[in-house]
């Protein structure tokens, strides 16, 4: 039975203009002790599909398609009590920016004990306190350091206090939305360890979402590539990476460049990611792809086995 199961997934954003579908019919499933990465540009809905596992999609975003289920919890019309008890206990979740995720008025020890205490209120803040210590340590930092304010730290360091804060209860899922961000490549590289190490050592089931396709390469088993809030393609990471099939995950691997390579010249992908207010007919990347033909200007494609993936791409569909 897998951990998480994602079923025709619809997250919409009411606006005046359109209602706005920034998931569309998204499917996906986790073994436990696996790492599936989400990959795509901003606004290709990796956020937004990670939030919608412990529904936080802000307002006026709302899911209003499919399901969610968390080991047989029905995230997506369970009452708000028990997805509460479900977020930090069962899922752990690393967000973004962690300046703006972090209390600045509290203490570090204060964010752990309120966050241990509300799931498990029956221990005390002195334990609560020393829980946190262990945590802290084991992630590189100074156990006397839970005394101080979020500003006290550094970039690197504060991401680490929110590693810690999402593992302090044993979640069974860990989702990490961009968790390097801002940070420059030598905290980048240390956080990418720090999270395999975890990974391994604690056995976690761990979704990471990125733009950045290279730390995909090197700490996720599967990979799903998303586009306009959409999967285009989906499969093993080492096979995905190897012989990419989507036109759109082909010119993603080309615009990383290779620091190896003298002389070469620096791909990008054309245009824009289209406005899902209005988005075009048919495949919704065909205005930005250099291999569309008529039907990919009016028949929507769907996600299809080729071999050891799924690819959303008429290219490969001879039906």
């Amino acid at each position: 039975m897998a951990l998480l199961d994602i079923e025709s997934l619809i997250v919409e954003y009411h606006t005046l203009k359109a209602n706005v579908k920034a998931v569309d019919r998204v499917s996906l499933s986790m073994e436990k002790g696996r790492t599936l990465g989400l990959v795509g540009e901003s606004g290709s809905g990796k956020s937004t599909l990670g939030l919608s596992t412990v529904r936080l999609v802000p307002p006026p975003g709302k899911i209003t398609g499919g399901h969610i289920a968390l080991d047989g919890i029905d995230v997506v019309n369970c009452p708000e009590n028990e997805i509460r008890q479900v977020r930090g206990k069962r899922v752990g979740y690393i967000f973004q920016d962690p300046m703006t995720s972090l209390n600045p008025v509290k203490r570090i020890g204060a964010h752990f004990v309120e966050m241990i205490r509300t799931h498990e209120p029956e221990v005390n803040e002195q334990d609560a306190l020393k829980r946190a210590k262990q945590v802290l340590e084991r992630l590189g930092i100074l156990p006397e350091r839970i005394y101080d304010f979020p500003h006290q730290f550094s970039g690197g360091m504060r991401q680490r206090v929110m590693i810690g804060l999402a593992l302090a209860l044993d979640p069974d899922l860990l989702i990490a939305d961009e968790p390097t961000t801002s940070l420059d490549v030598i905290v980048e590289a240390q956080i990418i360890e720090l999270l395999k190490e975890l990974k391994e050592s604690l056995k976690l089931t761990l979704i990471l979402i990125t733009h950045n396709i290279g730390i995909v390469a090197e700490t996720a088993d599967r990979v799903a590539v998303m586009y306009a809030g959409r999967i285009a393609e989906l499969g093993g990471t080492e096979g995905l990476f190897e012989k990419p099939m989507h036109p759109y995950t082909q010119a993603l691997m080309k615009s990383v460049p290779d620091i190896t390579k003298k002389g070469q010249v620096l791909s990008w992908i054309p245009g824009a990611p289209p406005d899902l207010a209005e988005p075009p007919p048919g495949c919704l990347y065909h205005p930005r792809c250099p291999f569309a033909f008529d039907r990919c200007r009016k028949d929507e494609p769907f996600l299809l086995r080729h071999n050891d993936s799924e690819v959303a791409c008429h290219l490969y569909d001879k039906r």
